[in-house]
């Protein structure tokens, strides 16, 4: 498939060029247009400003960031927001029910992209918006709801709809199941790889837990401390990590037959970790 995301050498920061530190050093990655990776590190490591560059919410400090061909280093005042209301990047937060807002109803809220972009009639926009839920698997009598009468997987569909409706090229899921319960996130899941499979939507999952992500993604890429560390391959990164943090990460996963060797050998890797600081 055709490349869609495309940085190299990228150093990235927030606040003016000339006194923004940056927190993500000489990031080279691409990610084509129909992969599910997996993007994997600690609270600090840079996770939250890969996602918010690739909306162009940051300030790139050296080398090249494009999305679908587009410099968005380059971009200043209204072509930037041009590139912002295009919706072809879309964030789905963690919480559904903190990003939603309470006062507004399902069909207003998964509506206020396409307003917000224009060039639609009010017909045109909710027929966009009856179409989106049925692509989700609700029931579109539930666009009159408010997100307090929904359920955890029902409000986390109809953040998914309201990112889908623009017709993005990426979606960026920030732990997209992890405030859902067993079966809800069962059935998230399996309607993003549905929906990775027929419309060719690349998916990004944000992660600091290597097992949400280990069997949903066909690629793996670990940040520490603003690098990327290892990238890869899912199955090849979790059986031959060539990084001491990632090994930690593989060796911290949760199991039901940890032993003291398995303790040992987490804290060897911990201190390996420590020594390349």
């Amino acid at each position: 498939m055709p490349e869609l995301i495309r940085l190299e050498h990228a150093s990235i920061g927030y606040g003016p060029r000339r006194r923004a530190l940056p927190v993500l050093k000489g990031i080279t990655l691409s990610i084509a247009a129909d992969e599910r990776i997996g993007l994997i590190g600690e609270t600090g490591s840079g996770k939250s400003t890969l996602a918010r560059t690739l909306l162009g919410l940051t300030t790139i400090l050296d080398g090249t960031v494009e999305v679908a061909g587009t410099d968005i280093a380059a971009l200043r005042g209204r072509s930037l927001r041009a590139f912002r209301r295009g919706g072809a990047i879309q964030y789905v937060h963690q919480d559904p029910l903190r990003s939603l807002n309470p006062g507004m109803r399902v069909s207003d809220s998964i509506a206020e992209g396409l307003v917000i972009r224009g060039g639609l009639s009010r017909d045109e926009v909710a027929r966009h918006v009856q179409d989106v839920l049925t692509v989700v698997g609700l029931d579109p009598l539930l666009s009159d709801r408010l997100p307090s009468e929904l359920s955890g997987g029902q409000r986390q569909r109809i953040v998914l709809a309201r990112s889908l409706v623009l017709h993005p090229r990426l979606l960026i899921l920030d732990e997209p199941v992890s405030a859902l319960d067993a079966a809800s996130r069962v059935q998230v899941l399996d309607l993003l790889r549905l929906l990775a499979d027929e419309q060719n939507l690349a998916q990004l999952f944000i992660s600091h837990d290597l097992g949400s992500v280990a069997g949903t993604t066909d690629r793996l890429i670990v940040l520490y401390r603003g690098r990327i560390v290892e990238d890869g391959p899912t199955a090849e990164v979790l059986a031959d990590p060539r990084h001491p943090y990632t090994r930690l990460l593989i060796e911290s996963a949760p199991s039901l037959t940890s032993t003291g060797a398995d303790r040992d050998r987490r804290r060897q890797l911990r201190e390996a970790v420590e020594v390349i600081q």
